[in-house]
């Protein structure tokens, strides 16, 4: 028999009602439902112009996200990147970001390692001032 994990992303718990971050922020962590070992994945939706109010970097592990719909500004250390659908960008281990959704909001996904997630993260409250 094949050992495998099937989950919707959508039916998976969303965080951000925890942390007070409804209805701007959803948030589903997929890495326990599905059982990884190795890798971490996410769907975050940011209402039309929200911003992420902290900022957060890793001492171990990169992350990629891919804007699957929408457009977003992503904060990287000191620089500003605009994107837009489709586009993917890699962020190294110890670089501190964040995003802010453009006017028609975003819908992105996170790919990272896996256990390493969640006890591997730094976060700055207020990082990204106006």
């Amino acid at each position: 028999m094949t050992d495998y994990t099937l989950r919707n992303l959508k039916e998976i718990e969303d965080q951000a009602p925890k942390f007070g971050l409804a209805p701007n922020l959803e948030a589903r962590f997929a890495r326990t439902p599905l059982e990884t070992e190795n890798l971490g994945i996410s769907y975050q939706r940011l209402a039309p112009e929200f911003r992420v109010p902290f900022g957060h970097k890793h001492g171990e592990q990169e992350e990629i996200y891919v804007v699957l719909s929408g457009s977003a500004r992503l904060k990287l250390d000191e620089e500003v990147v605009e994107l837009k659908q489709w586009d993917v960008v890699r962020v190294a281990k110890d670089t501190m970001r964040n995003f802010e959704a453009g006017s028609e909001g975003v819908e992105i996904l996170a790919i990272g390692a896996g256990e390493s997630g969640i006890g591997d993260a730094e976060m700055t409250q207020g990082w990204w001032p106006d």
